[in-house]
C-alpha cells in the first residue's frame, strides 16, 4: 500500500486495487493533479496570492538564511531558495530575505505544530513559523473555532502521520463525504491564509 504526502492538499485517490485506473489517479495525485492543489493554483494567479505564497517563502528564506549565516550554498537555504524561484518569486524580493535573515536585528522565527481534527475526523498538521507563539496559537485557534474545531493536544493528530524529509506523510487515510470533503476544503483555505502557517497537512482521502 503507498501512502501519499499532503502538502496543502487533499487526496482523492479511491481504494487499493493495482488496476490501470487506480495507477492513473495515483500518478495523478503523486503529480499533485487534485483539489486541493488546483484551487492553489487557481488562487495563485492573482497578485494577492502571489503576494501571500511569497510572503511566506521570504520568512522560511530568513529563518534557513540566518541559521546559514547567508551562504546560499548551504543545502536547506538553496533549497527554499530553489521553491522560490520556481514560485515566480523575483530575485530582489529573495535577496532580501538572505539579507533580512543575517541582519543584526533580525526576528527570531521558531518552528510550531498545530493539530486539530477536521470533518469526518480527518487529522490535520498545521506547520508555522512565528515570532510569538501565544499570538499564532490564539489567531489559529480562532480560525478552528469558527468552524467548530478545537486545537488538539500535541500528539493527538501527529501519530497519523509519518515524518519525512519534505515534510509529513499520513500513515493511513480517512475517507470523507461530499458535503466533509468540501467543508475540508473551505477550513483548509483559511488555515492557508495565515501568514503564519507555511503547511497544511491531512490525512482526508
Amino acid at each position: 500500500m503507498h501512502t501519499i504526502v499532503y502538502n496543502y492538499v487533499h487526496n482523492h485517490v479511491r481504494g487499493h486495487v493495482p488496476s490501470i485506473a487506480g495507477v492513473f489517479r495515483y500518478t495523478r495525485a503523486m503529480a499533485g493533479h487534485n483539489k486541493w492543489a488546483q484551487i492553489k493554483r487557481q488562487k495563485g494567479k492573482n497578485d494577492a496570492a502571489k503576494s501571500a505564497a511569497w510572503g511566506k517563502l521570504a520568512k522560511r528564506i530568513a529563518v534557513e538564511s540566518k541559521k546559514a549565516a547567508g551562504d546560499v550554498n548551504a543545502p536547506n537555504l538553496r533549497s527554499i531558495i530553489e521553491a522560490a524561484k520556481k514560485a515566480n518569486m523575483p530575485k530582489d524580493n529573495i535577496e532580501r530575505a538572505i539579507a533580512k535573515g543575517t541582519a543584526a536585528d533580525a526576528q527570531t522565527l521558531e518552528s510550531v505544530t498545530y493539530e486539530t481534527y477536521g470533518p469526518g475526523g480527518a487529522a490535520i498538521l498545521i506547520d508555522a513559523l512565528t515570532d510569538s507563539r501565544n499570538r499564532t496559537a490564539q489567531e489559529i485557534k480562532h480560525v478552528l473555532t469558527e468552524n467548530g474545531l478545537a486545537l488538539a493536544s500535541p500528539g493527538s493528530a501527529l501519530w497519523a502521520f509519518e515524518k519525512t524529509a519534505e515534510g509529513y506523510e499520513p500513515k493511513a487515510t480517512v475517507p470523507l463525504s461530499e458535503a466533509d470533503d468540501a467543508k475540508l476544503m473551505q477550513i483548509l483555505e483559511q488555515i492557508d491564509a495565515h501568514d503564519d502557517v507555511q503547511e497544511v497537512y491531512t490525512n482526508a482521502e
